[in-house]
C-alpha cells in the first residue's frame, strides 16, 4: 500500500530554513501528484505547493511563493519541501500527500485541493518563532 513518511520539521527562528522530506513507496508515482498541505490550531487544512510527479509546473500558495520550494528526487522516490525565509505564520503541521487519480484528470485549480489527494502521511510540527 502506499506510504509516505515525512521528516525534517523542528523549531526555527524567523527568517530560518528547514527542508522537509517525504519518503513515498507503494506504487509507481509518475502519474500522479504530490503536494504539501499544512493544518494549523484552528484552521482549515491548506495547500502550500503542489506538483506533478514526473515535472512540469507547480503550485503554490500565495503566502509562500518566493519562500518555499517542491522538487523531488525519482531515484530515492522522495519530495522535498525547501523553506525559506520562515514567519511565525508558517507554524503548523505539515502533511505529505498524494493523488489518487492521474494528473491528466486534473485541472490546475485540482492541485490546491485535499479532495484531489487520497494519501495522506503523519505529518510533522514546524514551529517558527519570532
Amino acid at each position: 500500500q502506499v506510504q509516505l513518511v515525512e521528516s525534517g520539521g523542528g523549531l526555527a527562528q524567523a527568517g530560518g530554513s528547514l527542508r522537509l522530506s517525504c519518503a513515498a513507496s507503494g506504487r509507481n508515482f509518475n502519474n500522479y501528484a504530490m503536494a504539501w498541505f499544512r493544518q494549523a490550531p484552528g484552521k482549515e487544512r491548506e495547500n502550500v505547493a503542489a506538483m506533478a510527479w514526473s515535472g512540469g509546473s507547480t503550485y503554490y500558495a500565495d503566502s509562500v511563493k518566493g519562500r518555499f520550494t517542491i522538487s523531488r528526487d525519482g531515484a530515492k522516490n522522495t519530495v522535498y519541501l525547501q523553506m525559506n525565509s520562515l514567519i511565525p505564520e508558517d507554524t503548523a503541521v505539515y502533511y505529505c500527500a498524494a493523488g489518487n487519480r492521474p494528473v491528466t484528470q486534473y485541472y490546475s485549480s485540482s492541485y490546491y485541493s485535499p479532495t484531489w489527494y487520497g494519501y495522506w502521511g503523519q505529518g510533522t510540527q514546524v514551529t517558527v518563532s519570532s
